[in-house]
């Protein structure tokens, strides 16, 4: 999942319920490197999980993880966020506790244990115990990413997800919950880390109506990135607007992954 050098301190015990990266399993890395850098200019590093898993860079920063589907793992290729978490298997236990599903670990890796997971509707994340990326922040105006769950009901989803990772508690360094535009938002030290919206249906035809953890990714110009993203072989399925009025645009990789693209303003 990670491969950049980060001093001992900057550990996800820090930081506890913080997103602190997002990955793709995709079923062909090269087909992938090769979608995401044509449409979003970004270079690939090898990560420190072996060949199969690769550091995406953009600017000299690490934006995102790429790695290659296993075929024993029947998981659906999707964005996923991971939120660091000071003990894996408490984190895990308290998934389970609560009706989520823990899919996959806690795994050993060379920098830490993680674990890939559901919640309760379906929408799939991941937790990370250990060394984080440095710089790696979502939230503010440089962030690499940011991020959205699409919920059946925000606040249900905002209780699930605080009492698993200790949002709005006591521990230091805690994420605080509060409410904005009709969304419960995510925030640490003032800045909004993620934003959850009700709505969602797990019943739904329509992917983009389904229970999801929506990545978003910052671009200059969102209309030039569609283009090539669809003369790449990606999908254009929505256009909308922020309310701070910055275009987006949803798009589909040529492996089914959803991803928004946002105008940096």
């Amino acid at each position: 999942m990670k491969d950049h050098h980060a001093s001992p301190t900057t550990t996800s015990a820090r930081t506890p319920g913080a997103p602190c990266w997002v990955s793709l399993m995709a079923r062909d890395l090269g087909a992938s490197q090769a979608f995401y850098g044509t449409v979003l200019g970004w270079e690939f590093h090898r990560g420190g999980l072996g060949e199969e898993f690769s550091v995406a860079v953009h600017d000299g920063n690490p934006v995102a993880g790429i790695g290659a589907l296993a075929p024993r793992l029947r998981v659906a290729v999707a964005w996923t966020p991971y939120f660091a978490t000071p003990d894996a298997d408490v984190a895990a236990g308290r998934i389970r506790e609560r009706s989520g599903t823990v899919a996959v670990g806690p795994l050993a890796f060379s920098l830490g244990r993680g674990a890939l997971a559901s919640d309760r509707d379906g929408a799939v994340f991941g937790i990370w115990e250990g060394v984080l990326i440095p710089d790696w922040q979502s939230g503010h105006k440089d962030a690499p990413a940011w991020l959205q769950l699409r919920a059946r009901n925000a606040f249900d989803a905002a209780i699930f997800y605080g009492e698993v990772l200790d949002w709005a508690s006591a521990e230091p360094g805690c994420c605080e919950v509060g409410y904005e535009n009709d969304e419960v938002v995510l925030i640490s030290r003032g800045r909004v880390l993620a934003r959850l919206s009700s709505g969602a249906s797990g019943t739904a035809p329509d992917p983009l109506l389904r229970p999801r953890w929506d990545v978003h990714f910052p671009v200059d110009d969102v209309e030039s990135t569609v283009r090539a993203a669809e003369d790449a072989g990606g999908t254009l399925l929505d256009r909308r607007t922020t309310f701070e009025g910055a275009a987006e645009a949803v798009l589909r990789d040529p492996d089914g992954a959803l991803f928004t693209v946002t105008e940096r303003i």
